[in-house]
């Protein structure tokens, strides 16, 4: 007797740059900058017509954000303090493109994890925040260089893409038109850092996570089962980047400085105000619904974008103070890595648990946008 399909999470898969910029290495690159932009621009700034930048800290990244370092795809060129930006060569049209090289490194991580040949997969979703071009899409591309026979599409919501990519993965394999989907999440966060903005130049970080979602008759042992999932959109501008094919722009650096509005840019204060009892909300009623308490829910892999955002999050949805161990962080090595954060922490940080116990995957970002995974180790 056939029953209806279930997705689980079978593996995921995380590629890693090997280089990497310290907080000391950054502020030192940003307080040279302020040097040499206050230097140049004297006469402006004291008859009123510029202001004075500010320099920044170690102490000051790690009081906003919780952030210790991050890695790059290109250290050199955001340590330029005359460039600032990642330098990261075009490649031809006959040569795969740097996200898709990323992520096809995570793929394949997942793929050995699970067990899986890349030609049992029938579907790719390549999920970021930070597409490198509108077409062809980066998922068809990531599926011809693995060899898969099926389809392949990009899709973004911000931070939140990861999650959004699991749920429609699941919903798939629950219509029968895919048993084993790989979603894929390469994040070149550097390329749309405004790393000259004292405020946000230290959040973002660079990786690529792949989650290989399949129909549980397929899974491996040692799977996660997916409770359930929540999606949920809401309309701000207070996370924007301008940046695309209708909005060129410069998108980088050039002698005016950066365009900052075609890079990432938020109004920080609001988003946490908004954005914590917003997303904290989404996870309890969703609990409600899955029957799921506090005491219930063995670990949190939350969204690596603050520590204090996910302290308080966490805090609404055990009903105490969270520790490392039931909400761990990766944010002191990586960084933001955007859609991949919470793809990360649970990588790193799910080995350890038994069968039975029940987790949170959970991303939030710009849109606003956010995604619930509830799940549950086999």
């Amino acid at each position: 007797m056939s029953h209806a399909p279930q997705p689980v999470i079978s593996a995921t898969g995380l590629f890693t740059p090997a280089e990497r910029i310290s907080n000391e290495e950054l502020v030192a690159s940003f307080n040279a900058y302020v040097a040499l932009h206050n230097s140049e621009n004297a006469a402006a700034i004291a008859a009123g017509e510029m202001a004075e930048l500010s320099e920044s800290s170690v102490e000051f990244i790690e009081k906003a954000s919780g952030i210790g370092s991050r890695h790059v795809v290109d250290k050199a060129g955001i340590l330029d303090p005359r460039h600032m930006a990642p330098r990261i060569a075009e490649r031809a049209n006959d040569e795969i493109s740097i996200m898709a090289e990323i992520g096809v490194f995570a793929a394949k991580n997942a793929l050995a994890r699970a067990g899986r040949d890349a030609r049992d997969v029938d579907a790719v979703l390549c999920a970021a925040s930070n597409m490198q071009r509108p077409y062809p899409a980066m998922a068809v591309e990531i599926q011809d260089a693995l060899g898969i026979d099926g389809f392949g599409f990009d899709m973004n919501v911000a931070c939140s893409s990861a999650t959004f990519g699991i749920q429609t993965a699941a919903d798939y394999i629950r219509a029968g038109h895919a048993k084993s989907v790989l979603v894929v999440n390469p994040e070149i966060c550097s390329g749309h850092l405004n790393w000259r903005d004292r405020d946000s130049h230290f959040i973002f970080g660079d990786v690529a996570t792949a989650i290989l979602v399949e129909d549980r008759d397929i899974a491996p042992a040692g799977h996660w089962d997916i409770l359930g999932t929540k999606l949920k959109t809401q309309f701000s501008n207070n996370i924007r980047n301008n940046f695309g094919f209708l909005n060129r722009g410069h998108g980088g650096i050039d002698q005016d400085g950066p365009k900052s509005d075609k890079l990432f840019v938020q109004e920080g204060r609001k988003v946490f105000k908004e954005v914590v009892p917003w997303v904290a909300n989404l996870i309890v009623e969703q609990m409600d619904l899955l029957g799921l308490k506090g005491e219930d829910m063995r670990r949190l892999w939350l969204h690596q974008a603050n520590t204090n955002m996910n302290r308080l999050i966490a805090q609404r949805v055990l009903g105490h103070e969270a520790s490392e161990d039931e909400s761990p962080t990766v944010l002191d090595t990586y960084g933001n890595t955007s859609s991949a954060g919470s793809i990360i922490a649970f990588h790193l940080n799910h080995e350890d648990m038994a069968a039975g116990d029940t987790g949170l995957i959970c991303s939030f970002g710009a849109g606003y946008s956010a995604g619930t995974v509830f799940v549950r180790k086999t």
